[in-house]
């Protein structure tokens, strides 16, 4: 692992990187980061140590300090550990002195800005981060984030989740996150999830997000903020997604050229044999809200309203939601178009020609008959609450 001089005199002078230490208990509570170190090294202290499992970021801004697959990653080895934001901290995909300015991914330097590997169970936190930057930045090259050799890595592994991935059996909780202004290709330039069960092994616990927010981003084929790959589960509550854009270029992964799938996709896409569960959400200003070509996903209490922004690759009618099989969907506002063959989305279950929500600067609906639903309590800074 390289560090810069800095970096490798505090950890010589043992700042920050050791355990912090309470007055009151005369015990180890954590450990701290500040501006300038390196958060990988205190998840990795934290990693082993059999108490103290909280990381505290300390505000200020957190870039790369070198090219590689992402800024911070977690694996088996950091299972249990809280990585905790204290205060506006900003975690980055960007290093403009490292990019070329020539590049299409400048001025990103790692493909993923947050990494969640094997082994990491709902005992792993990630909370209270804005998470920015990502610019489909793919490399394959050192430190190495994932060191289980039984995993099948592909295109996605690499390139999909701009902000966050998810990969193999691991089923983290992300909370209070503000994920935006990310882009990748193919996919999911906000979170994507890839879980893959072991042959004969448990079904996968469903990753966790909740209280985040989900902003301006975007991807060149499907899922702009959220996509669940085959065999993947999440349940999403209290999130807001507005202004997220995806098919932005051709899809090229497709083995039909002629007629590709996913010309109409969605911020949050789920994948056949893949798994939603969403509550309380809000969705509004982006490009479509849900596509669910997955098994019994369920949909409750969210607020889908205006997702009719343009400008892709492809056409097509701008829809709410899209369920291509079963799902349960219940307590739902839509004020635009839903497609749904089967016909498993009630009339009577939901409310369908919505009125105005009436949102305020934080996206919380205050027409009357939003009481229970859509967003309930996401904060969003006051610099970021207007389009």
């Amino acid at each position: 692992m390289l560090h810069s001089p800095r970096i490798a005199l505090l950890l010589t002078l043992g700042i920050s990187l050791e355990p912090s230490r309470s007055a009151a208990e005369g015990k180890a509570a954590g450990y701290d980061v500040f501006p300038g170190e390196n958060i990988q090294q205190a998840l990795d202290k934290a990693g082993l140590d059999p108490i103290n499992k909280v990381v505290k970021v300390h505000a200020g801004l957190y870039e790369p300090k070198a090219k590689g697959q992402a800024l911070v990653w977690f694996h088996r080895g950091h299972n249990g550990v809280h990585l905790e934001a204290v205060g506006e901290v900003t975690l980055t995909a960007a290093n403009a002195e490292l990019s070329d300015p020539g590049s299409p991914p400048y001025p990103a330097v790692v493909n993923h800005v947050v990494y969640f590997g094997d082994g990491v169970t709902g005992k792993t936190i990630l909370q209270g981060f804005r998470i920015v930057g990502a610019n489909h930045f793919v490399t394959d090259g050192l430190p190495e984030i994932e060191p289980s050799t039984s995993l099948k890595r592909n295109l996605f592994f690499y390139a999909d989740g701009g902000a966050i991935k998810i990969f193999g059996n691991s089923s983290p909780i992300l909370r209070g996150l503000e994920i935006e202004d990310n882009y990748a290709s193919p996919c999911a330039g906000g979170i994507s999830v890839q879980q893959q069960a072991a042959p004969e092994g448990p079904e996968l616990a469903p990753v966790r997000i909740e209280n985040c927010l989900f902003r301006r981003n975007r991807s060149q084929i499907t899922g702009a903020a959220v996509d669940l790959l085959p065999g993947s589960s999440a349940v999403i509550s209290n999130c807001l997604f507005v202004a997220n854009v995806a098919n932005l270029g051709v899809n090229y992964i497709s083995e039909n050229k002629t007629q590709p799938e996913f010309t109409n996709s969605a911020p949050l896409t789920v994948f056949p044999t893949s798994r939603a569960v969403v509550q309380n959400c809000t969705f509004t200003g982006n490009r479509n809200g849900v596509e669910d070509l997955g098994r019994q996903s369920v949909y409750q209490k969210c607020i889908f309203w205006r997702n009719d922004v343009g400008g892709a690759f492809y056409g097509g009618e701008r829809y709410d939601l899209h369920v291509e099989d079963q799902a349960e969907v219940s307590g739902c506002f839509f004020g635009g178009p839903v497609i749904d063959r089967r016909g498993v989305v009630s009339k009577l279950n939901n409310l369908f020609n919505a009125p105005d929500p009436k949102f305020d600067s934080q996206y919380k609906a205050t027409g009357p008959e939003y009481e229970t639903a859509g967003l309930r309590s996401v904060r969003i800074r006051a610099n970021q609450a207007s389009e």
